[in-house]
């Protein structure tokens, strides 16, 4: 089936269907962080020991990246979206049940393995959408995943506050139950791009890395732009609760509706992509992520200095990744599950790098030690973007 063809089958209402599917999913991943002192109390452990059980979480989700993300080439999209939604109902169930931290650690990871509709939808839409909507599509669906990452620790702090923790992940189980049968009967069946083996399959993603500049350019550029990210919010609280600012988790969090920027950002960068080209959705992000860290420089003691960085820095942020993500899904129509996890697991990456490199950055030079890690991060990605200025695809 030929793109020209597949666009057919998708209509406004079947992407926000998948938008919403993508951040319903995506919660999934950040319900137990408002829970973990319920989960301490209940299970009678540490909070060192408690903080395995959203570090496996993460764990899972690469894990899942990189070995059953690919699976979207090989198989139905259609009806491994739903198998995947069912199996991380089990592992919610699993998680609902828990007794003790080892049962809830097993499921916390299993979770973040079979949380794989995000990574599976992405590919899925971009390669329904025509070469002349790929772009505001990608949009739309990381609006909801924005979204849904933004809710999701509200929700589940809200619920469990109520009903207590259990709750939390029973009305998640619920949820993906809902959302397979709704989308089993929503989506519109894909054909297989992929033939060969798994073993084969997982080989293949080297020789796209090998093959593909761009996709090696967009790899090192998200990985970079999402450890800027990181590295903001893994260092935000002590900013915010030193002795100037004097705050605490609760104002912190309010800064994440900040994040709301890059939800509202994602469709119209899209339609840039589009109308300009996706390099130049690229290009404009990184030009806003590199002002952003230059007003964040002079604003380790001005509120509104950090309210404006941030805000344009998540806008910045997601305008790169979508314009990245548009020039990655072109390349290959028949690899699309493939070239996304190539993409997304180079990106989480970058984060997890980010995070560790602006801890150690706050211990060793507070908050200009952080903005070293920022500009460091941001002209890094700028370099793997203007080395790649005359990359072509490797099969057109």
């Amino acid at each position: 089936m030929s793109d020209s063809t597949s666009q057919n089958k998708l209509s406004a209402t079947t992407v926000w269907i998948m938008a919403i599917a993508t951040g319903l999913s995506v919660a999934n991943l950040y319900y137990n962080q408002p829970l973990l002192a319920e989960l301490q109390k209940d299970f009678g452990v540490t909070v060192k020991e408690v903080g395995i059980i959203p570090t496996l979480t993460q764990v899972g989700y690469a894990l899942g990246m990189l070995f059953l993300v690919p699976l979207g080439d090989m198989f139905e999209r259609r009806k491994l979206i739903v198998i995947t939604s069912l199996a991380v109902t089990a592992a919610l169930i699993l998680a609902a049940t828990a007794h003790s931290l080892w049962v809830m650690v097993i499921a916390s990871l299993l979770i973040g393995l079979f949380t794989m509709v995000p990574q599976l939808i992405i590919p899925f839409a971009a390669h329904l959408a025509s070469n002349e909507n790929r772009g505001k599509v990608i949009g739309i669906i990381m609006s909801g995943l924005l979204i849904g990452i933004l809710c999701s620790r509200t929700l589940a702090g809200f619920i469990g506050d109520l009903f207590g923790w259990r709750v939390v992940f029973y009305f998640a189980a619920v949820l993906m139950v809902i959302l397979a049968a709704g989308l089993y009967f929503i989506l519109p069946a894909s054909e297989v791009t992929y033939t060969g083996s798994y073993a084969g399959l997982i080989k293949s993603i080297g020789k796209l890395i090998k093959e593909e500049p761009i996709l090696r350019e967009s790899a090192v550029v998200g990985a970079m732009i999402f450890g800027v990210f990181s590295s903001i919010w893994a260092t935000l609280i002590f900013l915010l609760s030193s002795p100037h600012f004097g705050m605490g988790a609760k104002e912190v969090g309010l800064f994440g509706l900040l994040g709301a920027a890059g939800a509202m950002a994602a469709p119209v960068v899209g339609r840039v992509s589009d109308k300009k080209g996706a390099r130049t959705g690229v290009a404009i992000g990184l030009g806003v992520l590199a002002l952003s860290v230059l007003i964040l420089w002079g604003s380790g003691a001005s509120l509104i200095g950090l309210i404006i960085g941030i805000f344009i820095l998540d806008f910045g942020i997601q305008a790169a990744h979508i314009g990245n993500q548009t020039r990655v899904f072109a390349l290959r129509a028949d690899a699309r599950s493939r070239l996304n996890t190539v993409y997304m697991f180079s990106y989480f990456m970058g984060g997890a790098l980010g995070s560790l490199l602006g801890s150690y950055a706050w211990n060793a030079g507070q908050w200009h030690g952080v903005c070293i890690v920022l500009s460091v991060g941001t002209l890094v990605a700028l370099l793997a973007f203007w080395l790649g200025r005359n990359s072509k695809p490797a099969v057109s």
